[in-house]
């Protein structure tokens, strides 16, 4: 009984478990957790308080833990009642009602079927509405991870094409192409990751479980290493998008005031401000939660100071960006205005150059950068977590698509390749 209560928790709390693979926020684990520690608790006060109580004369009903309740000795043909248990997590909502058990007349607790113990704990059952809205949620859930599985499957498949296109044409390889495949790179890893970290949350809290000891080790530190493995790659691959998008930024600025610079000497700062400045503070962070926030997959943000390490440089980047994207649009502007005539529309062409650009530095990440789980609820927060999933998830197949696929230079040597691969087949058929 105790077990088959523990799997439903587990089945209820699970779809919740979901969220903390984008948002990286969730209470879900933390409350199964806190379950079991407190119906740990609950049993080892139950028996110490059976092991205490003086045991009555004569005919009477043995006082038992039944994994459920604590039941005292019972008076054979009464019923027995006793407060509904503390490890519910839901208790609060159900602390003044009661669970209840039958003593038969011969002084054995009635059973169900002949085999299970009979009790009616209508009254600590969470209540229905509450079941219905966690159900709801549920549906949504399954519906965001359907959206985010696929946009990080696409942009994965994307971006490793977009990769082996840059790096195996000889042409193509100079520092922006460079730059590009870093880019494609950094997006690539956090697709991994995130699928990685999906399938292992999948695997570690949907086996079957049958035994106490099968909970000891589900909930153990050594069962979420490799999840927290996958957090910490995954959280190293947001910050190296971020400063990669940065990295984007500066190299094509410099190209449009025409700067006079080494791109070679530059290409290594940029190899040091993309890949290494996310190792500044992911360290930190890590070494944070394992000393403070060791839980589960350290997804649950318990102290908001830990998972300002995390955010306060991705803000910084995505302002610096910022700035940067409105210089670039003074720019493009002052460009395009000197050579109107040559241009059907120049409004026209400067939303274009936007819209390119948009995608490239992240800008939207500045919409909800401050817009916390734990500060959004109800509707607000379904629709932050719809956005940033839908956007995270895609970005990498759009940034492969604008700057790899849909590049004019790509395009150009792809269509060279094609017709000589044709003449070179025209000839071999000739020749046979």
């Amino acid at each position: 009984m105790r077990d088959a209560f523990l799997s439903q928790c587990a089945t209820r709390f699970l779809h919740l478990l979901w969220l903390s693979l984008i948002s990286m926020e969730s209470c879900g684990a933390k409350v199964l957790e806190k379950t079991f520690e407190e119906w740990m608790r609950y049993k080892d006060e139950c028996l110490k308080k059976m092991a205490n109580d003086p045991s009555p004369s004569g005919l009477f009903c043995n006082r038992t833990f039944d994994m459920y309740a604590c039941w005292p000795d019972g008076s054979p043909g009464t019923t027995v009642n006793v407060s509904c248990p503390f490890y519910l997590p839901w208790f609060e909502k159900v602390k003044h009602g009661v669970v209840s058990r039958k003593c038969e007349p011969d002084g054995h607790w009635a059973q169900l079927n002949g085999t299970e113990a009979w009790r009616d704990h209508s009254q600590c059952k969470e209540e229905a509405e509450a079941t219905d809205e966690e159900e709801g949620a549920h549906r949504l859930m399954v519906s965001f991870k359907v959206i985010y599985t696929v946009g990080y499957s696409l942009s994965l498949l994307a971006l490793v094409l977009a990769l082996l296109i840059l790096t195996v044409f000889r042409k193509l390889r100079c520092t922006r192409n460079y730059i590009h495949a870093n880019l494609f790179a950094s997006f690539g890893l956090r697709a991994v990751s995130v699928i990685v970290k999906d399938s292992l949350l999948e695997k570690m809290w949907g086996k079957e479980v049958f035994q106490m000891a099968d909970w000891e080790a589900l909930l153990s530190h050594d069962a979420a290493i490799g999840c927290r493995v996958a957090q910490v790659m995954m959280q190293y691959c947001i910050l190296a998008n971020h400063y990669w998008f940065l990295v984007e930024a500066v190299y094509l600025y410099k190209l449009l005031i025409g700067a006079v610079f080494s791109e070679k000497n530059y290409y290594t700062l940029y190899l040091y401000l993309g890949w290494g400045t996310p190792v500044a503070f992911v360290v930190p962070w890590m070494a944070a939660k394992y000393l403070k926030e060791n839980t589960e997959c350290w997804a649950l943000n318990e102290n908001m100071a830990y998972w300002w390490i995390i955010r306060i440089p991705i803000l910084l980047a995505s302002v610096i960006n910022l700035l940067i994207f409105m210089q670039i649009l003074k720019v493009i502007l002052a460009k395009l205005r000197a050579n109107q005539k040559g241009y059907a529309d120049y409004k026209l062409r400067l939303a274009k150059a936007t819209l390119t650009l948009i995608p490239l530095f992240g800008i939207h990440e500045v919409v909800f950068i401050f817009a916390t789980d734990e500060q959004t609820t109800g509707v607000l927060r379904y629709i932050k977590v719809f956005f940033t999933l839908f956007l995270n998830s895609f970005q990498g197949f759009l940034v492969a698509v604008l700057y790899c696929f849909a590049n004019k230079e790509v395009k150009s040597e792809m269509r060279k390749r094609w017709h000589l691969w044709k003449l070179d087949h025209t000839a071999f058929c000739c020749t046979q």
